[in-house]
C-alpha cells in the first residue's frame, strides 16, 4: 500500500512534469515519496497500444455487476486481475472474493472495517512490525474510529490484551524484506486478524517464491505497472461476509470506484498479461541495474549501509535472484540522523522515526525517472566518509584553528565540499576532539 503525501514547497515540476528547469539546478530533488515514474519510459514506447476511447454516453450507471459481491467491479478487469495472478502466480485468487478500490490505501481502511465491525467495549488494536509503512499509524487513526486504534510495533504488543488486527507488508516498505506474520508466530490462540499488504511482491522487486494464500491480500496497480494516477487497488478476500463488509465500506465512502480507471487498468494488464515476460523483465532489469549502481556509490562513500537479500529462486523468471526494492532502505554508519544528512546535499527522503525506527535510518525511493535517480546518484556520491582519500604517510597539513562552535552538521558539510583528504582527516580530528 502507498500513500502520497504532500509534495514539498521546492519540487520545482510543471503541471504536464516537464521540470521547469535544468534538473541538476533543481534546489532539492523529492524521493521522499514512492513516486513509480521508472516505468514511463516502457509505456510510452507502446504508443497507441494502451489507447482507449470512451464516448459521452458509456459509462453513465453506477452498477457494473450486481450478481458480485463488489458491485461496483467491472468484469473486464475482474477478468485481467485473474488472468494476472494466474500468470504470475504470486497470490491466489480462484475462489477468492475480489474488491475493488480508489488505491490499496482505501482498501485498507475497508479492511480494518470488516474486521473490528460491529465493534466491541474497547477499539481493537491495529499493529505492525517495525520498521512499519510509515501511513500505517495516521490512516488507521484519521477517523478516530471507535472500532480500532493504531498500537504500534508488533514486536512489542502485548498480545495477551485481547483481539487484535496484525499488518504484514510483504516485501516490507521501506526495507524490503520479506515478512511473516509476528504475533500469530507467537501464540496461534491469540485473537489475532491478519491483513497482508503485497504491494510489492510483483517480479520487477523480488523473487516470487510461491502463490500467497491469505484471508485478506492487498496490491494496487500503482506498484504492478507503474500507474499511481489511475488510482485502483484490489483486494483478494477468502471470507464472503468480511468482502461484503469491505464493499459496504467503499459504497459508503464513494459509492463504487470509477468504471474509466476501472476499465483504463483492465487495458493496462491485458497488455501484460498478453506478454508477461516483456513488462516484467524489463522492470526487473531496471530496479537491478539501479541497485548495482546504489551500491557501487554506498561502497566508495563509506557513510551509508543498505541492507542484504537472500538470493532466492523466482518461480516466475525460473532463475535465481536477488531482492531489488522500490525504497533504498540507507543506514547512517555514524548513527547521525539520516534523513538530514541528505537534505543536506539536497535530496529529500523520509526518516526512519516515521517508520517506528532509529533516525540514523532513512527511506529512499529508487522509482524516480531516471534522471532524477542519476542526479540522487551524482548528490549521494558527493557524501564521502573522512578516511576516504587519506594519503599513506604522516605528512599531515597543518591547519590554522578553526571555529569549534560551530553545529556538526555545517562541519559535515564543509567536510564533503573541501579540497584533499587531508583537510577532511583534520576537520574530523577537531570535530571528535570538540
Amino acid at each position: 500500500m502507498v500513500g502520497f503525501e504532500t509534495a514539498a514547497a521546492n519540487c520545482i515540476i510543471t503541471a504536464n512534469n516537464n521540470p521547469k528547469t535544468p534538473l541538476s539546478s533543481i534546489s532539492s530533488i523529492n524521493l521522499e515519496q514512492g513516486d513509480p515514474m521508472a516505468f514511463e519510459a516502457f509505456w510510452r514506447k507502446l504508443g497507441d497500444k494502451c489507447t482507449m476511447v470512451i464516448s459521452g454516453s458509456d459509462l453513465m450507471s453506477y452498477l457494473s455487476d450486481m450478481g458480485n459481491v463488489c458491485w461496483f467491479l467491472v468484469p473486464e478487469l475482474a477478468e485481467a486481475i485473474n488472468n494476472l495472478h494466474h500468470g504470475v502466480d504470486n497470490a491466489v485468487s480462484d475462489g477468492r472474493h475480489i474488491v475493488i478500490g480508489t488505491g490499496s490505501t482505501q482498501l485498507y481502511q475497508a479492511a480494518l472495517y470488516a474486521l473490528s465491525s460491529p465493534g466491541g467495549p474497547e477499539p481493537i488494536s491495529v499493529v505492525s512490525a517495525a520498521p512499519y509503512y510509515s501511513q500505517y499509524p495516521a490512516e488507521t487513526d484519521y477517523l478516530r474510529s471507535g472500532l480500532y486504534k493504531w498500537d504500534g510495533d508488533a514486536n512489542t504488543f502485548d498480545k495477551n490484551n485481547g483481539a487484535y488486527i496484525e499488518v504484514i507488508n510483504s516485501p516490507n516498505n521501506p526495507d524490503g524484506t520479506i515478512r511473516e506474520a509476528v504475533l500469530a508466530k507467537v501464540n496461534r490462540s491469540a485473537e489475532g486478524k491478519l491483513i497482508h499488504d503485497l504491494a510489492y511482491y510483483w517480479p520487477q522487486y523480488t523473487p516470487i517464491t510461491g502463490a500467497a494464500d491469505h484471508d485478506i491480500m492487498l496490491f494496487t496497480l500503482s506498484k504492478c505497472t507503474g500507474h499511481a494516477g489511475s488510482r485502483i487497488g484490489w483486494a483478494l478476500v477468502k471470507d464472503t461476509e468480511v468482502a461484503r463488509k469491505m464493499t459496504r465500506f467503499i459504497e459508503l465512502g464513494s459509492i463504487g470506484v470509477s468504471k474509466e480507471s476501472q476499465l483504463r487498468a483492465a487495458k493496462i494488464l491485458g497488455i501484460v498479461c498478453d506478454d508477461y515476460p516483456n513488462f516484467f523483465e524489463y522492470g526487473r532489469r531496471l530496479m537491478s541495474e539501479r541497485w548495482n549502481m546504489l551500491r557501487q556509490v554506498i561502497r566508495q562513500s563509506g557513510v551509508f549501509g543498505l541492507p542484504e537479500y537472500p538470493l532466492e529462486y523466482c518461480n516466475f523468471t525460473g532463475k535465481f535472484t536477488n531482492s531489488h526494492p522500490g525504497f533504498a532502505w540507507l543506514e547512517s554508519k555514524e548513527d547521525e540522523d539520516c534523513e538530514k544528512l541528505l537534505r543536506a546535499e539536497r535530496i529529500m527522503a523520509r526518516g526512519g522515526r516515521r517508520f517506528g525506527a532509529d533516525a540514523k535510518y532513512a527511506r529512499v525511493s529508487m522509482l524516480s525517472r531516471e534522471e532524477i535517480f542519476n542526479i540522487f546518484l551524482e548528490r549521494l556520491s558527493a557524501i564521502q566518509a573522512p578516511f576516504a582519500s587519506l594519503p599513506d604517510d604522516d605528512h599531515f597539513l597543518f591547519l590554522p584553528s578553526l571555529d569549534l562552535q560551530q553545529t556538526r552538521s555545517s562541519l559535515l558539510h564543509l567536510r564533503r565540499h573541501c579540497f584533499g583528504g587531508m583537510i577532511l582527516f583534520w576537520l574530523f580530528r577537531l570535530l571528535r576532539d570538540f
